[in-house]
């Protein structure tokens, strides 16, 4: 991600927040808490267009009311108050995808929304020379036939990065080291899966996160702003005690069966993972550095969705 979109992301994060925080306070008490998280998230919004800034807040505001409908006990009235917070990067690492969240100590309860900006992308997980993916994504180490495959590949890597050769300025990059890769990345799936039946279900709380979350997604070009409901736990849409929400959500239903996962034909960086219940995912393998190292970052990108993951379109008030 250039720094450019980075800072519009973490600047919509900020917008977000405030915006909560003001639309919030209308009801009952909400609070800011303040941490490195937010001065970045600050800085960054500090750092762009005012034009940027205006499109930024209108996104914001477009959610608010769904948010709100979808959440009653937000804005309950009550003698407690609401904690927001953006939440830090290392965050995803443990499997918490949240980059805001409410919450309310005295009631036990809370909600994350994961924010983003003109892009859908789930994860950008590595594949690495020493990284085990399989005990990070599923809990379940690698095997020693994954790491024989990968050897020669991540060796290659190193020489060439005591040379300092870029990226670019290899043979054939595809055929060396992307294609060889990602073969070595579906067969250890596929083994795994022979092994551990719940392999499915773990890859899919890996790449979504181990809680609940709304997936707020700002779509500049097309004025609007979409809500994804990833209601895995059912922690989401609560009712408070004295309203229902006036939007109702599904509990979505993970995958119990890996169907196929395969290189996209036609494609040399692509592999297509295809999952009961409506999963399907794409990872794209990249080089997200100029000059040559031994770890290689997969986009990853939810292509299907089980029907019970609700997409809201909120239109943009441009008035």
């Amino acid at each position: 991600m250039s720094n450019r979109s980075n800072n519009q992301g973490r600047a919509f994060e900020y917008i977000c927040l405030i915006t909560l925080e003001r639309e919030i306070s209308k009801y009952r008490k909400a609070e800011i808490v303040s941490n490195s998280s937010f001065d970045a998230a600050l800085t960054a919004w500090n750092s762009i267009d005012k034009s940027v800034q205006t499109s930024l807040m209108i996104s914001a505001e477009s959610v608010i009311k769904t948010i709100f409908d979808l959440e009653p006990m937000i804005i309950e009235k009550d003698e407690d108050k609401i904690d927001l917070l953006i939440q830090p990067d290392t965050k995803g690492e443990i499997g918490d995808v949240r980059d805001i969240v409410a919450i309310r100590k005295s009631k036990k309860w809370e909600i994350g929304f994961s924010v983003k900006h003109n892009h859908f992308a789930v994860k950008h997980s590595r594949l690495a020379k020493t990284l085990d993916f399989g005990q990070r994504w599923y809990n379940k180490k690698c095997s020693k036939q994954y790491w024989h495959d990968v050897k020669p590949i991540f060796e290659y890597l190193s020489k060439e990065k005591e040379k300092d050769t870029k990226w670019k300025d290899l043979p054939d990059k595809e055929r060396d080291v992307y294609v060889p890769l990602l073969n070595a990345f579906v067969d250890e799936i596929k083994r795994a899966y022979k092994e551990y039946s719940e392999l499915p279900q773990k890859m899919v709380e890996y790449l979504l996160g181990a809680f609940d979350f709304y997936k707020i997604i700002s779509i500049d070009n097309e004025n609007l702003t979409q809500i994804q409901t990833f209601n895995m736990k059912g922690t989401l849409n609560q009712k408070s005690s004295k309203y229902e929400p006036k939007l109702k959500i599904p509990l979505v239903n993970l995958p119990t069966r890996l169907v196929n996962i395969e290189i996209k034909p036609g494609s040399t960086n692509k592999v297509e993972l295809y999952l009961d219940n409506g999963w399907q995912f794409s990872f794209r393998i990249h080089n997200a550095s100029t000059i040559v190292e031994p770890s290689l970052k997969f986009d990853i990108q939810i292509e299907g969705m089980p029907t019970s993951i609700i997409s809201i379109n909120c239109f943009w008030n441009n008035k």
